[in-house]
C-alpha cells in the first residue's frame, strides 16, 4: 500500500557502535514523533539537561568531514548524515534521534544498520498529509572545481558524479530514482570509503580514531585492502548517493527535485540546500492529497519542519502497514 500520509516509527529501536571519528561506544535510539516533528537529535549523557537540536540546515555548523549539527552552545552531533539518510531514504517523516555520545555511530560505515533497525520495529501512518518542498527553479553553486545544482523534477532523483586521482577510484557516476526500495537495494549498504595515505593525516588532525576496515573501504594505489572487496562494483559513487540522501534531509521535509553535483561532498550538498531555501521564490511546500500534490497556502501555526522541510513524491512513499 503506498500512503500520502506521514509516517513515524512504530517502537523505540536501539543500536550501539563506535564514532568513528571519536573511536568512543555510543548508543543511539530511533523513536516515535509526532506530526510535524521532522528529525531532532536528543543528546544524552551530559551534565545538567539533554540538548535537543532540530536536523535542519541552519543546525549545521561543519561540514569538513562529516556533517556536524549544534547551536549557540556549540557542537551537539557529529556524522548525521547516514542515520539521516536511512529516515529519509524509507520514507520515514517523523522521529527523535537519541544519542548518547559526540557523534552518530559509525556502525559498518553504511545506512544499512539502521535501515534494518526501522524494518524491525516498523512504520505506522499518522493521520496527517505528507508535506515535500517542491523545487520551482534552478538554484546552482559552485565551490572551486566542484559544482552542485538543484532543479525541479517529479519525485526526488540525484544524479552524483565524482573524479578521484586515486585510479582504484578514478570517475565514476550514478543515477538515483528515490523509493524505499530502490533505496534499500541499490544505495543503503554503501559504505564510507578513503585512502591509506590520509590515515596518519587524519589521525594527527584527531580525526578517524574509530575507523577501520569494518566500517571504512580503504584504497591504497593499487588494490582495495579490505579482505571482503566492494559490495558494488561503484560503491564509492553509490556512498555519495547516500551521503546526499542524509545532507539533502536537513531540509526539514522530503524534496521533489532533482539534485546533481560533480565532484562534490557534505559541504557542497550544504551550500546547494542553504542557496536553494534563502530563495524563498525557488520552492514552495506541497501537500499529498492523493493522487495529487496541492499546495499548501498557509503555514501551520506549529510544526518543527515548517519553513525547513525536505519532501518526497506521494507515489516515493514506503509500504506501511
Amino acid at each position: 500500500m503506498k500512503s500520502g500520509r506521514q509516517t513515524t516509527l512504530r517502537a523505540p529501536v536501539t543500536v550501539t557502535g563506535v564514532g568513528v571519528h571519536s573511536g568512543s561506544p555510543v548508543s543511539l535510539t530511533l523513536a516515535p514523533a509526532d506530526i510535524n516533528t521532522g528529525f531532532v537529535f536528543i543528546r544524552t549523557g551530559l551534565e545538567g539537561a539533554d540538548r535537543e537540536v532540530q536536523a535542519a540546515a541552519t543546525s549545521v555548523i561543519a561540514t569538513d568531514f562529516a556533517t556536524v549539527l549544534g547551536d549557540k552552545e556549540g557542537p551537539c552531533v557529529s556524522t548525521a548524515e547516514h542515520v539521516l539518510a536511512a529516515l529519509r531514504g524509507m520514507g520515514v517523516d517523523n522521529a527523535t534521534i537519541e544519542v548518547d555520545g559526540p557523534e552518530v555511530p559509525i556502525m559498518d560505515g553504511s545506512a544499512a544498520p539502521f535501515v534494518a533497525a526501522i524494518d524491525s520495529v516498523g512504520l505506522v501512518q499518522q493521520s496527517a498529509p505528507r508535506r515535500y518542498i517542491e523545487v520551482l527553479k534552478t538554484v546552482q553553486v559552485s565551490i572551486g572545481n566542484s559544482f552542485g545544482e538543484i532543479r525541479p523534477h517529479n519525485g526526488f532523483r540525484a544524479e552524483i558524479e565524482i573524479d578521484f586521482a586515486n585510479s582504484q577510484i578514478g570517475r565514476q557516476a550514478y543515477n538515483f530514482d528515490m523509493n524505499a526500495d530502490s533505496f534499500r537495494r541499490d544505495i543503503c549498504r554503501a559504505r564510507t570509503f578513503g585512502l591509506m595515505s590520509d590515515v596518519a593525516k587524519l589521525w594527527s588532525e584527531g580525526y578517524a580514531l574509530g575507523a577501520s576496515f569494518e566500517n571504512s573501504v580503504v584504497f591504497d594505489e593499487t588494490r582495495v585492502l579490505n579482505a571482503e572487496g566492494l559490495r558494488y562494483a561503484d560503491e564509492c559513487v553509490r556512498h555519495k548517493v547516500l551521503d546526499v540522501v542524509g545532507d539533502l534531509a536537513l531540509a526539514g521535509l522530503p524534496l521533489l527535485g532533482l539534485y546533481k553535483s560533480v565532484r562534490g561532498g557534505h559541504k557542497l550538498n550544504h551550500a546547494v540546500l542553504t542557496a536553494l531555501l534563502a530563495d524563498r521564490h525557488a520552492w514552495r511546500i506541497v501537500e499529498a492529497v492523493e493522487p495529487v500534490l496541492v499546495p499548501v497556502a498557509k503555514r501551520r501555526a506549529r510544526g518543527h519542519a515548517d519553513v525547513t522541510g525536505g519532501l518526497a513524491a506521494a507515489t516515493f512513499a514506503p509500504d506501511v502497514s
